[in-house]
This record gives C-alpha cells, sequence and structure tokens, in this order.
C-alpha cells in the first residue's frame, strides 16, 4: 500500500497539474526531515482517541505514508515516463487512473521495487511505534518480541537457553530481508538496462 500511494503521488506531482502542487510538493520535502520517532507520540494520541490503539491498524496505516518513497517516485517518473506516450493513451479513450495503472506504472517498476524494499526495511525493523502502541503481547512483531525474550533471560534462571533463543531469532529476522532483495533484484537490473536497449 505504502509504495502504490507513493507511485499514485509520484506521478500525480510529475504529470499532472493542480491547484497547491508547489506548496504540496514543499510539505513533502519538509516532511522527509522530520523523523519517524517524533511524530510516533501525536500518532499514539490520535490513535487513543479514534480508539484504534491496540490494534494492527495502529501500525499499518502510519506505514501506508512514505514521504521519502512520494519523492523519489516524483523525481523517476518525472524522468521515466515519456508525456507523449500518456497524451497518446489519453486520445486513444484512457482515463487518468486507467493510463496510470496500464502505462505509467509498468514504466515505474525498478523505482517501484526500490521504494517497496525501502519500505519493507522500515516496517520490519520498526521498533518504538509498535511498543507505545500495542499492549497486547499476541500482536508485538519480531522487534519487540526478541526484546521481550532478551528482559526474560537476564531475570530468569534459564538464562543461557533464552540468550540462544534471541541470537537465533535475531538471525532469523534477518531471512526475509534476504530473500526480498535478492528475489526483487532483477528488477533494478531490468530498469538499469532499460535506456540501453532504447534506439
Amino acid at each position: 500500500m505504502s509504495t502504490f500511494l507513493a507511485a499514485l503521488g509520484g506521478y500525480a506531482l510529475a504529470k499532472l497539474d493542480f491547484t497547491g502542487k508547489r506548496v504540496f510538493l514543499l510539505v513533502v520535502l519538509g516532511s522527509i526531515s522530520v523523523p519517524g520517532i517524533a511524530l510516533a507520540i501525536p500518532q499514539f494520541l490520535l490513535f487513543a482517541q479514534l480508539g484504534m490503539t491496540d490494534t494492527p491498524w495502529a501500525i499499518l496505516i502510519p506505514s501506508f505514508i512514505n514521504p521519502f518513497g512520494l519523492y523519489l517516485m516524483w523525481v523517476f517518473t518525472a524522468e521515466a515516463v515519456p508525456t507523449g506516450l500518456l497524451e497518446a493513451a489519453k486520445i486513444d479513450g484512457a482515463g487518468e487512473f486507467r493510463t496510470f495503472l496500464q502505462i505509467a506504472l509498468p514504466l515505474l517498476t525498478p523505482a517501484s521495487v526500490t521504494v517497496l524494499l525501502f519500505s519493507f526495511v522500515s516496517i520490519w525493523n520498526n521498533y518504538f511505534l509498535p511498543l507505545i502502541m500495542l499492549k497486547d503481547p499476541d500482536w508485538y512483531p519480531l522487534t519487540i518480541g526478541i526484546n521481550q525474550w532478551n528482559k526474560l533471560g537476564s531475570t530468569a534462571g534459564n538464562g543461557a537457553l533464552i540468550q540462544n533463543l534471541v541470537i537465533t531469532s535475531a538471525l532469523l529476522t534477518i531471512v526475509p530481508l534476504i530473500i526480498a532483495f535478492l528475489s526483487l533484484q532483477r528488477y533494478w537490473q531490468s530498469g538499469l538496462s532499460l535506456g540501453a536497449v532504447k534506439g
């Protein structure tokens, strides 16, 4: 969802003209400089008023917004998606959303994969936001679960066994990241070689 919204927003900023575009762009650039941890407490207060704390949505919804991904998609769209191609699609009767899905989105695959991986790593390693949003241990992500085991190992009698579990689980948390990077690497390579084969 984060990647799709970033691609949609980047396409709109790069190829569409609308009122307030420059202001919106300045807001996006400004929000990149704000660390996510600074927004954790306001997000908690907002979700507490909505009654959504201690639910997975309290973690998922904030991750849908990715200012850096939006900026990256905007820059890539401006260079990689020819305006003439979009105009030809509209002349053939395609609407704006269909033009985005069928014409622009396939051309944005390398940037989409980059944003996807950045988002995946950021969400996978998120610690502070789940820590303040979640109370039920059943909803804890791996980052908090491993830390809970680590605390248990320092107080329990079988500390050595728990310490081994913490080290093993920390190693296993890297496996999905490695799989994601290796499986999506070919999209980067195809995007880099795309400009070389065009005549």
